[in-house]
């Protein structure tokens, strides 16, 4: 008996710390950047632009003194009224790029710093032929780049393009469906307008995994799971033991779309966003669980989030 007490109680600190623990960074769609010894963080949470925060340790975050300068993207020097959500940065070929949303379209700016401003000198969002939304890019080994994103057409689903090399569009004729939600976990409401969304794409062993949130943002159940294929096109197969991370294994409602990214010792984290609390969805709060490949015997690694290690991110 005392021998499983013992066992039990790192697991138990650990809900006993998280339930101590406040959030204070309010980001929806977060995402992490590193670069240079510095961790930028960014996501939905203004009506002007992105805000930004910088932290050197992933642990306390801040906002640059000056506000003028707290804006990485800023309304009027790029594309978009309205609706700015689900920002990325990048480095690439010596410039920074933050592919974003705005009135329901995907735009792409450039800017000298991750700490911006990214701007564009011709305000235009990428072509589509509808509304899309939640852009990622993704470098492949050979050299393509391939967008990410979701397309509003009988639902929220994932669709991939091949970029031109310099990220000034897609490629016609290169777009392609990889999912869409149609699992249980996925529409635990059996909504009309299933929603996949948040794509996020990395490549291990050869293996591609599309990591993704699924239900509507507004649900407890909003979710991550994973697919996984053998080129950047697919096809895509879900993983068996979806969802990933939820509020059954981070015990806060709303848990999902995020970005996985890699701290400066190698370790894989994903930043996501949950409710503010069990009884308000808005705003919603900025938070971290670390992530690792678990290798499977005869199969491809699977992918697993320690729901023990959730955490606030502080300013």
């Amino acid at each position: 008996m005392l021998k499983a007490l013992l066992l039990a109680a790192p697991t138990l600190c650990g809900i006993h710390a998280r339930a101590q623990q406040q959030p204070s960074i309010f980001l929806a769609d977060p995402t992490v950047f590193s670069d240079k010894g510095m961790y930028y963080l960014y996501g939905t949470g203004s009506d002007r632009g992105f805000l930004v925060y910088t932290s050197k340790d992933l642990k306390t975050w801040s906002q640059p003194a000056d506000t003028a300068q707290r804006l990485a993207l800023k309304k009027g020097e790029s594309f978009g009224d309205h609706g700015f959500w689900a920002p990325q940065v990048v480095k690439y070929k010596g410039s920074y790029y933050m592919a974003y949303t705005a009135d329901e379209h995907i735009a792409i700016a450039r800017g000298s710093s991750p700490a911006g401003p990214f701007r564009q000198s011709s305000f235009k969002a990428l072509r589509g032929d509808t509304k899309q939304i939640d852009p990622f890019l993704f470098f492949d080994d050979n050299g393509k780049v391939y967008l990410y994103h979701v397309k509003l057409q009988h639902g929220n689903r994932i669709f991939v393009a091949e970029m031109k090399p310099d990220l000034s569009d897609i490629i016609p004729g290169t777009e392609k469906e990889c999912l869409a939600a149609t699992e249980p976990w996925e529409n635990t409401a059996a909504a009309g307008w299933p929603v996949s969304e948040g794509p996020t794409v990395l490549k291990h062993k050869q293996t591609y995994y599309l990591v993704y949130s699924a239900n509507d943002f507004r649900s407890k159940d909003y979710a991550v799971g994973y697919a996984t294929a053998a080129s950047p096109a697919g096809p895509w197969k879900k993983y068996a033991g979806n969802p990933i991370i939820s509020r059954q294994t981070v015990g806060h409602n709303g848990s999902g779309h995020g970005d996985v990214f890699t701290d400066q010792q190698g370790h894989m984290h994903y930043v996501l966003h949950t409710h503010r609390s069990d009884s308000a969805v808005a705003p919603r709060a900025t938070a971290v669980v670390d992530l690792r490949f678990k290798p499977a015997k005869g199969g491809e690694d699977v992918l697993e989030a320690d729901g023990n290690s959730f955490r606030w991110l502080q300013d």
